[in-house]
């Protein structure tokens, strides 16, 4: 039978079955643990950790909105520690659940919950994006380069903040259209309409498109295959989804932020930029013949200006008016 059609406190109670009241709980929200993206990457964190550990941990993949606080309180109620729950979707559930549990350690990723017992951790999504607008900005050839985002939220706008910066930084001529998927949560998968999206912008000159729009960017990035145009993946590493048109990913460390936070649990915010390893652009065998020795010169020496504060990039989440044109 399918997790999502048993009574969730019959699920949790198989999970918590067998384990340690001290172990820690991973709450995967809706897409599942094995989505390609955001999920499995706090996945891998999480099983490196047991690797490393060789103890267990519970989890619970979250198929609807009204599992959240539930499935938080039933991991709670059970001792669980810390709790970590991935994606800002569940924030509010989380703050719920906190206060009811404050000897409970909690955590969420890519959220803030302001709570003694939460360790909230986000990232400098501005800062990777910087980086991917640089390597896309050298690789057009048009000088046109394009942003497919998701749901247009601040989080959303930040990525594309950091990439036109990355852009212009590399050639102030360069011309970058950005187009947002929808206001609504469908907007996160929505391929045919992503697919859409970036065909507008190829037929406008645009030679080179970065999405961060979750499933929706599965559309993009096969219309740029399409059109033997080049393409961005985002959060995990995309590069293997459509080798010969992924440029390279905008890889949000999902994994890094829940190690940390089993390795060593601290309440408060933190955010992972360049220098905490917590974005980067992807390499690997899929794209090597995309980012040749040149270009990977130039984007580490960027990075290491951005770490060295020498390069200051904007957070359009912290001065929206920075990024407005």
């Amino acid at each position: 039978m399918a997790l999502s059609m048993r009574p969730l406190f019959a699920v949790l109670a198989l999970l918590v079955s067998g384990s340690t009241l001290a172990a820690p709980a991973v709450i995967f929200d809706m897409g599942g643990k094995f989505d390609k993206s955001f999920n499995e990457s706090g996945y891998r964190g999480v099983e490196k950790w047991k690797a490393e550990t060789g103890k267990n941990y519970l989890e619970f993949e979250i198929s609807n909105e009204t599992q959240r606080v539930q499935a938080l309180r039933r991991m709670a109620e059970r001792g669980a520690s810390p709790i970590i729950s991935i994606g800002f979707a569940q924030a509010s559930a989380l703050e719920q659940v906190a206060k009811e549990f404050p000897k409970i350690q909690f955590a969420i990723i890519d959220g803030v919950v302001n709570l003694p017992n939460v360790a909230s951790i986000t990232f400098k999504e501005h800062e990777g994006s910087y980086l991917v607008g640089v390597a896309a900005a050298l690789k057009s050839k048009s000088g046109k380069v394009g942003f497919v985002g998701g749901m247009d939220i601040p989080l959303i706008r930040k990525f594309q903040c950091g990439y036109e910066q990355g852009v212009k930084a590399t050639n102030p001529k360069a011309e970058v259209l950005a187009n947002m998927t929808g206001t609504t949560a469908t907007a996160w998968n929505d391929p045919t309409r992503g697919a859409e999206l970036a065909k507008a912008q190829f037929a406008k000159g645009v030679d080179v498109v970065f999405a961060a729009a979750g499933g929706t960017g599965n559309g993009v990035y096969q219309a740029a295959k399409d059109a033997g145009k080049l393409a961005i993946g985002v959060d995990s590493n995309q590069n293997h989804l459509q080798p010969g048109t992924m440029l390279t990913s905008m890889l949000k460390r999902v994994d890094v932020a829940v190690y940390g936070v089993l390795k060593d649990f601290k309440p408060g915010v933190r955010a992972l930029g360049l220098k905490e390893e917590g974005v980067a652009p992807a390499m690997d065998e899929h794209n090597a013949k995309l980012i040749d020795a040149a270009l990977k010169a130039k984007l580490d020496a960027a990075r290491a200006d951005i770490v060295a504060g020498k390069i200051k990039v904007n957070d359009a989440m912290a001065d929206p008016a920075a990024c407005k044109k």
